[in-house]
């Protein structure tokens, strides 16, 4: 018994030292907040109906009094607290999705004429994809969506016109589509809050539409944004081009697929997205370019803070640099943590820690709630947050390498602290890729050492000076020296991406598993002292809940166009003609191959151009192509597949899914095995909430390949 005593005691002191690590914590809790209102934006979207519009400003009101009841019981005071910020987040989303509500593109609409404003012109690799604001949809009753994205394709020249003109096409506009299977992206919503009501393609070349009121700022800085693209990509040429000028603005609809896979399986890809990296450079060489400068003239550099100065015009540079380069969520967050930073100098207070990444948090989940579902948020806050809290661990150890080390020494610890950085920064984005992209580049530490110093040293600064030389036409040598470094971190991905096994495709990882690795990341860093460590846990159930997340005997595509049956070595596609991007998310997200269809191997499984028949997971399967198969489908089979309309049930227990309930609900996914089969639907997955009002059966694959 004493044994036992003895035991209990020493685990109660264990939990009492963890009790008391969280007390010294204390100065962390803070920190939590955003993270609460991540939570209940996070709440709005898991919902299956659209809640009440006022819901979360009077649960927000409600737990604001009862925290100021009891505020002089610091417990209940700071649960009640951080649920507040939980509907807080909850209410900013409402707010962002009733502000974002307008007419969509609910049916193809035939070849019509679309006129209206020019928002935004992107270059792709065979055309341009404008973003138009309509003013007149020929044969459209009703309010106008806000926004349409027409595809022109290259065979029709140059536009006549670009951002703040009116222009006239002729193009089918389509619905946004819905995802490609159960669980998958799902594009509709990510649009929704764009404003984004619908797709096209032209069918003849645009032309331009007089009259319109002129463009406003917004449109000014498109056309600076458009114009500085051409001319980077002019000078420079080809893909170093593209990529140079999506380093400098943002726009990286030219670069080539090819360039764009090499970067995503070495794991460059974040140095195309302008984030904490760019703006950090660019606000940097301008502040020393600036204080440099000043410092050269003695009766300013003794008399005044010019150090001050130089944040000064800094700051705003780096602003304008994220409004050029389009303003995305990494950006936003870049430009916010960097902006504190250099405010603190004016201040002379250091800046650099976790409530410096937490107010940025806050602050785009206040205006921007939406972002939180997006990959660019949390890879970009995961990597920054990860980076933080390991630095601010070994924040000493690496002033002390550094105090006493010589020239050698110096370039030594850099070339560890970049190899230290892509550690910590992939291991935090790795679920968050895995989740979102089912992809994991393998080298990406050697790929990072050659790109990230030349992108700092080489790129970024040539492309600051070219930036200042451009509007007095002196940027051709710092563009051409620009240029060079580019290719050489475009040949360092492909050679990279070369080696064998260089990127591995997984299966999907579960929402829950995501947001296990996604809370148990937050332990890690936001917690001092050993209770941290038990962040490990829930982040290893996410990476394993991969293995558990068991797919699909049966994907069927919402169009009926496209059916893939799961076998051995992959899926076997049995039909999939005007599919292709469906089964490409089919394969993709289950890391299966495509096998080949009817079998070679003599297996009892056969087509003919009614019906075919085939087993799986011990069910028998068919697949009716055509009215005529569908009685013998009825009554040999335990789930039929019909790609045209049924006039009946099957009855007795079989599992049946026509062409009707595909446009109804969607694309399905089927599970055999363990009694009756189970089924999933798209329509199931997503519930009834603004984005999904368009009727799933009316799309095709045109509306996917003008997503895309």
């Amino acid at each position: 018994m004493s044994a036992i005593d003895d035991a209990t005691a020493q685990q109660g002191d264990w939990w009492r030292r963890r009790l008391e690590e969280l007390r010294a914590d204390a100065d962390r809790w803070p920190l939590w907040l955003p993270v609460a209102m991540g939570c209940g934006i996070a709440g709005y979207f898991l919902l299956r109906e659209e809640p009440v519009g006022w819901l979360g400003a009077a649960v927000l009101g409600l737990l604001l009094a009862a925290a100021w009841a009891l505020r002089r019981q610091e417990l209940l005071r700071n649960l009640l607290l951080a649920g507040a910020c939980a509907a807080l987040g909850f209410a900013a989303v409402q707010t962002s999705a009733w502000l974002a509500d307008a007419p969509k593109v609910e049916v193809r609409m035939p070849v019509t004429t679309v006129t209206g404003r020019i928002l935004q012109v992107s270059p792709r690799e065979a055309g341009f994809r404008v973003l138009i604001a309509p003013e007149r949809i020929e044969g459209w009753r009703g309010p106008l969506p806000q926004r349409l994205r027409i595809t022109v394709a290259a065979r029709f020249g140059a536009l006549p016109g670009g951002p703040g003109q009116r222009l006239a096409v002729r193009a089918v506009l389509l619905p946004l589509p819905p995802p490609a299977m159960p669980g998958a992206f799902d594009f509709p919503r990510h649009a929704y809050f764009d404003r984004l009501g619908g797709l096209g393609y032209a069918t003849v070349a645009p032309e331009p539409a007089p009259g319109g009121p002129p463009g406003g700022g917004s449109d000014w800085l498109e056309q600076l944004r458009e114009g500085m693209s051409g001319r980077i990509r002019t000078a420079i040429g080809g893909a170093a081009g593209a990529v140079a000028a999506a380093l400098v603005t943002g726009e990286r609809g030219a670069i080539p697929e090819a360039v764009n896979a090499a970067w995503r399986d070495t794991g460059l890809a974040h140095l195309l997205s302008i984030s904490g990296l760019h703006i950090s450079l660019v606000a940097g060489i301008v502040f020393l370019a600036v204080r440099s400068l000043l410092a050269a003239i003695p009766g300013l550099a003794l008399r005044h803070p010019i150090k001050k100065w130089a944040v000064a015009v800094a700051v705003p540079a780096a602003f304008f640099y994220m409004l050029l380069s389009g303003a995305e969520v990494p950006t936003q967050r870049a430009f916010l943590m960097a902006a504190i930073v250099f405010l603190a100098i004016l201040v002379d207070r250091e800046a650099i820690s976790l409530r410096l990444v937490a107010w940025a948090a806050a602050a785009i989940l206040l205006f921007l709630p939406e972002a939180l579902i997006g990959a660019s948020f949390q890879m970009s806050f995961a990597a920054v947050l990860a980076l933080v809290a390991a630095y601010e661990a070994g924040r000493e150890r690496i002033r002390s390498l550094r105090a006493g080390a010589g020239p050698i020494g110096k370039a030594a610890l850099y070339v560890a602290l970049v190899c230290f950085t892509t550690v910590v920064a992939t291991a935090a984005t790795t679920p968050f890729a895995l989740y979102h992209f089912n992809r994991i580049a393998l080298f990406a530490i050697p790929a990072n050492l050659v790109a990230v110093p030349l992108t700092s040293f080489w790129v970024m600064p040539w492309a600051v000076i070219a930036a200042a030389a451009m509007p007095f036409g002196l940027d051709a040598w710092p563009l051409a020296a620009m240029g060079w470094g580019v290719e050489i971190i475009i040949a360092t991905a492909e050679r990279i991406a070369g080696w064998p096994g260089a990127a591995w495709t997984v299966p999907a990882m579960p929402a829950a598993g995501l947001a296990a690795c996604a809370l148990g990341g937050l332990w890690l860093c936001l917690w001092r002292g050993g209770v941290r460590w038990a962040g490990v846990v829930p982040v290893a159930l996410g990476l394993l809940s991969i293995g558990w997340n068991r797919p699909a005997d049966i994907l069927i595509d919402g169009g009926a166009r496209a059916v893939a049956v799961r076998g051995p070595e992959g899926y076997r596609l049995i039909e999939g003609r005007g599919a292709e991007f469906a089964v490409d998310t089919w394969l993709r997200r289950t890391a299966s191959d495509r096998q080949e269809w009817p079998p070679r191997d003599g297996a009892p499984q056969h087509c003919s151009y009614r019906i075919c028949r085939l087993r799986a997971g011990g069910e028998r399967i068919a697949v009716v192509r055509h009215r005529g198969g569908l009685t013998e489908a009825c009554r040999t089979s335990d789930v039929v597949v019909a790609l045209v309309p049924m006039r009946w049930e099957c009855g007795r227990g079989v599992v049946s899914i026509d062409r009707r309930d595909l446009a109804r609900s969607g694309a399905h996914a089927i599970y055999l095995g363990g009694g009756r089969p189970r089924v999933e639907t798209v329509a199931e997955g997503r519930g009834r909430r603004p984005w999904t009002t368009v009727d799933l059966g009316v799309l095709d694959e045109e509306a996917r390949d003008a997503a895309q």
